[in-house]
């Protein structure tokens, strides 16, 4: 027996839409299908204006650099999350600011933003952890971004198919909202990002930014320094046979945290991180658990992948910022992602959630 962490989730869809398309006469660089995996991320998010990028990571700096940020401008983002968030703003030297999480969504504190706004902050980086929204509420942020006449930007890449409470997408309240579409995530195209906005110059820029600056598709007339950063139409029709299977894995998804919940109720040494399923789609199994490095151990012997979750940034050495950040701290001594691909079995979670039983009993 083997249950990986996570896996892709490909089909015969995906190949025949790839092979048909090779077939077609096809130039495999962004174009017509391109569009059409914009289109059904638009439709499904309700923005004005989607646009894909080569990663998740680049599609954070676009969409920072079309928002206005320079480099020297400080940008406020969580020390818990993917070093991409980061990182993405150090590619054209803006200034990450780590601020401390919730103990409960691992979203940006808010008392502890407002903490950390200073003449030279530009941006707020909202982080969606594994689909979930701050428990303050996305408008105490919005708020907050509009005070302070700064940008708020949201890293949605684990919340593709997740709503905050007044029934809009994740994503759509920043001035520009950003997906992954890396291997890991609920769809995948191998690597890709998006960006959704509704503002029309933002989306314009962005647009720019990614194709080397141009004035309009296909002439050599430059307005602005840009670069290449496109999308390709082979990983667009892997993404639109993805998009016509999300809703059943965004139902999926729901269906195995609550098997997890069910299989390890009562255990005190390990606890899920909670979820309002009415909103959010569990992208990864998340928990903290006690003696982290024996549970991990005990479950390879099983056969039974886990991933240590994201240790705080400021102590990693591309980093190495001084700070006490208590939350994000804890997470990374404790915090553990379960098997949590889309296409696991009832009877896989019970086997992990017995073995998990085991080991602390």
């Amino acid at each position: 027996m083997n249950i990986p962490q996570m896996e892709p989730w490909l089909g015969d869809e995906e190949a025949d839409a790839v092979s048909e398309y090779m077939r077609s006469g096809g130039w495999l660089m962004e174009f017509g299908k391109s569009r059409e995996f914009e289109a059904a991320i638009a439709k499904l998010t309700g923005a004005k204006h989607c646009i894909v990028t080569n990663n998740g990571t680049i599609s954070l700096t676009l969409g920072a650099i079309a928002c206005g940020v320079k480099a020297g401008d400080e940008v406020i983002i969580p020390n818990f999350t993917m070093i991409a968030s980061p990182n993405s703003m150090k590619m054209f030297g803006a200034v990450p600011v780590f601020v401390d999480v919730e103990v409960d969504t691992l979203c940006l504190d808010l008392e502890k933003t407002k903490a950390a706004i200073t003449p030279k902050t530009k941006a707020i980086m909202l982080v969606t952890a594994n689909g979930r929204a701050p428990t303050t509420g996305i408008e105490a942020f919005q708020a907050l971004a509009d005070e302070h006449n700064i940008v708020l930007i949201e890293d949605s890449a684990q919340s593709l198919g997740s709503y905050y409470p007044d029934g809009s997408h994740i994503g759509t309240k920043g001035l520009v909202g950003s997906f992954s579409f890396s291997v890991p995530k609920i769809i995948t195209t191998g690597q890709g990002g998006a960006l959704i906005t509704n503002d029309d110059h933002v989306a314009s820029q962005i647009r720019k930014l990614k194709d080397f600056g141009r004035s309009g598709g296909g002439n050599d007339v430059h307005d602005m320094i840009g670069w290449n950063f496109k999308f390709t139409d082979m990983q667009a029709c892997v993404g639109i046979e993805q998009m016509k299977k999300l809703d059943y894995r965004i139902g999926r998804k729901k269906e195995i945290w609550k098997a997890y919940a069910k299989g390890l109720q009562g255990l005190n040494s390990l606890k899920l991180f909670d979820h309002d399923l009415k909103l959010t789609s569990p992208w990864f199994i998340d928990s903290m658990c006690e003696n982290r490095e024996a549970l991990q151990a005990h479950l390879k012997n099983d056969g039974i992948g886990s991933r240590v979750m994201y240790p705080p940034i400021n102590t990693q050495l591309a980093y190495k910022i001084p700070g006490e950040y208590p939350v994000s701290e804890l997470v990374g001594q404790k915090g553990l992602w379960l098997p949590s691909a889309s296409q696991l079995t009832d009877e896989q979670i019970a086997t992990i959630c017995a073995s998990i039983q085991t080991f602390y009993a």
